[in-house]
């Protein structure tokens, strides 16, 4: 079974040498071009758009001399669809955007293989990180224990408005409507709508269908 990690344990060992490819951007850049380039070390300058530098630590000087091996996450739509993400990926309204209006939908996930959650919802995020959009959506989150944490919002109207208030401490979760696991396959279905997608910030069209796989420690990082 893997251990899982915990928010300033040691994690990572000196880099024996430089890096191999330079990246500049977000975390969709970053899973972008871990994908052209597997294996190889990289040096992240991030963005300040960047969520996953968030959760690593790194700050405006930029990555230090520490190789640390991030996981990655594969994500299979419905129509065939294959994107590698490297923070969050959200199907329906993300929360720090889930408004009054928003409608639910009938939705079931799978974890692991086994039936999790079936009812209505609004929206469900699988996270490899911490952060969305630099609120703390996922406190359990880390990018480098092998597992992805579930959310399921099934929040009432008249909840989500204080469900966003308390997104920048983290304390939205625990909550009786927002069901929480983690586990290494995710796969999402929804009855009889298509909902908005989104991989690490970034919109990616409509589907009813997701899989998410973990892929653990396959990216070399410099942080």
């Amino acid at each position: 079974m893997t251990r899982r990690l915990r928010h300033g344990e040691p994690w990572g060992h000196a880099a024996t040498g430089p890096p191999d490819v330079e990246v500049t951007g977000d975390d969709a850049e970053l899973a972008a071009r871990a994908t052209r380039h597997p294996g190889e070390l990289l040096r992240f300058h991030s963005s300040p758009r960047s969520d996953l530098a968030r959760a690593l630590g790194l700050g405006p000087e930029g990555p230090g001399t520490t190789e640390v091996a991030i996981d990655a996450v594969a994500v299979a739509g419905g129509d065939g669809d294959e994107v590698t993400a490297v923070n969050a990926v959200v199907l329906g309204p993300p929360p720090d955007r889930l408004r009054w209006s928003s409608r639910a939908s009938r939705v079931s996930v799978r974890l692991d293989g086994r039936p999790w959650f079936a009812g209505r919802a609004t929206t469900v995020v699988v996270a490899n990180g911490q952060f969305l959009r630099g609120l703390d959506l996922v406190p359990r989150g880390h990018p480098g224990d092998g597992w992805s944490e579930v959310q399921v919002y099934a929040l009432g109207r008249h909840e989500r408005a204080e469900m966003r208030r308390r997104l920048p401490s983290g304390t939205h979760v625990p909550h009786p409507r927002i069901a929480t696991g983690r586990a290494r396959h995710i796969e999402v279905e929804v009855a009889a709508r298509h909902l908005p997608v989104e991989i690490d910030g970034r919109g990616h069209g409509r589907n009813n269908r997701l899989g998410v796989t973990v892929v653990p420690a396959s990216i070399r990082l410099l942080v």
